[in-house]
């Protein structure tokens, strides 16, 4: 089995889409380890806010066969291929890691660079897997947003999932 991380994101019906992405995600891998989901300005581009969270599986699929199954969840869910990269979308899931994979696999750059890049994904993972280490840096995920300095606004959000709590509003978590 392979330990996998995967970043999900939506600004379009954002609740809907994660909310069906995370069912799709649970009927295909099974047990899912889900950080809390934070609504973040659009990086890129102007739209409206997105909806992120990083998600753990195991799976016994190859990296090729991981990527497709994703873009078909993705697909499912109404995914727009044809506009411009940086725009708005119902459904994103990213591979972010692969077990301790470095390097490209079937056109899927591991590990992400979004993971040093984005607040939206790093924080999550961090979340997630504080003590998993970055395949090339060699440093935790807890140390690298410990060390993050960039400046891009999130907040956690109130989100449930099949009765479950997913994460609370900084406010309800004071």
């Amino acid at each position: 089995m392979h330990r996998v991380y995967l970043s999900l994101g939506s600004n379009i019906e954002r609740e809907y889409y994660i909310r069906a992405a995370l069912d799709a995600l649970q009927s295909q891998f099974g047990d899912l380890q889900i950080s809390s989901v934070y609504e973040s300005e659009a990086v890129g581009f102007k739209g409206d806010n997105f909806y992120n969270l990083v998600v753990g599986v195991e799976t016994e699929l190859d990296v090729a066969a991981l990527s497709a199954c994703l873009k078909q969840i993705e697909d499912d869910h109404g995914r727009e291929r044809t506009g411009p990269r940086f725009s708005g979308r119902t459904l994103d899931i990213d591979i972010l890691t692969y077990d301790e994979v470095s390097e490209p696999v079937a056109g899927v750059q591991l590990p992400r660079d979004e993971i040093l890049n984005n607040a939206f994904v790093l924080l999550p993972l961090a979340e997630v897997a504080p003590q998993q280490q970055h395949p090339v840096l060699k440093r935790s995920y807890a140390e690298l947003w410990q060390a993050y300095d960039r400046a891009q606004k999130l907040w956690p959000i109130d989100f449930s999932w099949h009765g479950r709590v997913i994460s609370r509003a900084a406010s309800a978590m004071e």
